[in-house]
């Protein structure tokens, strides 16, 4: 079957679902193949949408944006094009400034905006489609975050990492040759990302037997079977081949399909983002550089999996036996560096101080139960 199958065959079975959640139908038509953006026109032409407005970076520019605009000029649309600025540091951070970059660069009369890019184009598009009411089209430039198909966007708001309910995308144009191209750091960003799902999954499940939050098995086989896909293609992701890539993207896709079907990110974000999240935080008050999202997650799933093993092997509460059964943090470590990705810390950037802070207090960035949680509140000890 291919993607859009897939999808529909997922939502059949949720719809059939008695775990008590409100299931979301997922309509979107998602193009994950070679020469995907070239299906753009005739998509727009479709729905008819004869205006449209293409958001980009100063590198999503060249790798796709400025393709993207030209192929639907060609055809006749009109395709007005905003380079989202970098800020005084060099970078784009998806924060209030940048919200209002985005909205002041789209004219009102647009019918869709078409993101190009990685999760922060993304993120700042899908809020600002939510507020203006647009439909909201993606383009993806690396196989870099979940992320893509989600309605959530995570923005920093007062120097808070948040997340806003915003809209999914009606369509997904997900080019191999353009995905292909990025940098290594993507692809291994997006496999961390992907790796943090060892440790968000069976957050869950401690969720579901300890905090009482709702669980939807079909959400969880998703997000399992996509996380199974990425390590038994471990080595083709190494080395970058079409294989690789769009097993890797498909499988990115289908975990942010699976907080979608269930509009909550339990599935595929548990103790590992919480982590990554006050990295991040704390990166940017200490005015360093973006680390990418799925690279810090990666790292975090590995220092969080030797923390649970430990509380697996010091606890008699038998909802713990979950993460007796996570892989090796040796093992975790191997597949981040085999596909390029960083291994430690101090290859983030992130000192001591700033884990030692994360450990204790990144339980707070979410109401949701986890195991850090229960680590910090019930044994008060990290």
């Amino acid at each position: 079957m291919n993607m859009n199958e897939r999808i529909a065959a997922w939502n059949a079975e949720a719809q059939q679902c008695t775990c008590g959640h409100d299931h979301r139908l997922v309509q979107m038509q998602v193009f994950l193949e070679h020469g995907a953006i070239r299906r753009l026109p005739g998509y727009l032409s479709e729905q008819g949408y004869n205006h449209v407005t293409v958001v980009y970076d100063g590198q999503t520019g060249p790798a796709a944006g400025y393709e993207v605009v030209k192929s639907l000029q060609d055809a006749g649309l009109i395709a007005d094009e905003f380079q989202m600025p970098e800020n005084s540091a060099g970078d784009i951070i998806a924060d209030e400034a940048a919200i209002v970059q985005v909205l002041l660069g789209v004219k009102q009369m647009t019918q869709a905006i078409i993101a190009v890019g990685s999760g922060t184009i993304h993120d700042l598009v899908r809020f600002v489609c939510a507020k203006m009411n647009k439909p909201f089209l993606s383009v993806p430039t690396a196989a870099s975050v979940d992320g893509f198909t989600s309605a959530g966007a995570p923005l920093i708001v007062s120097g808070i990492k948040q997340t806003f309910q915003a809209v999914p995308p009606r369509a997904i144009f997900a080019d191999i040759d353009i995905t292909q191209q990025a940098p290594q750091a993507m692809t291994a960003a997006g496999f961390g990302d992907m790796l943090g799902k060892y440790t968000s999954l069976a957050d869950w499940i401690v969720s579901r037997d300890l905090g009482g939050e709702p669980f939807c098995p079909v959400a969880y086989r998703m997000t399992e079977e996509a996380l199974t896909a990425c390590i038994e293609n471990v080595q083709a992701i190494a080395e970058g081949s079409a294989e690789g890539i769009t097993a890797l993207m498909d499988a990115l896709i289908i975990s942010g399909a699976s907080m979608l079907i269930i509009d909550h990110s339990r599935p595929a974000s548990g103790g590992e983002h919480h982590i990554s999240h006050r990295w991040e935080m704390n990166l940017m008050v200490a005015g360093r550089k973006p680390v990418l999202h799925g690279a810090k997650v990666g790292v975090a799933c590995v220092l969080l999996t030797e923390r649970y093993k430990e509380l697996a092997s010091l606890s008699r509460e038998p909802v713990f036996d979950v993460y007796a059964t996570l892989p090796d943090a040796s093992q975790l470590t191997a597949w981040l560096k085999q596909v390029g990705g960083p291994t430690t810390t101090d290859q983030l950037g992130v000192t001591p101080d700033m884990v030692e802070h994360a450990f204790a207090t990144a339980h707070t960035l979410r109401e949701r139960y986890t195991g850090l949680k229960y680590i910090n509140e019930s044994l008060n000890v990290v």
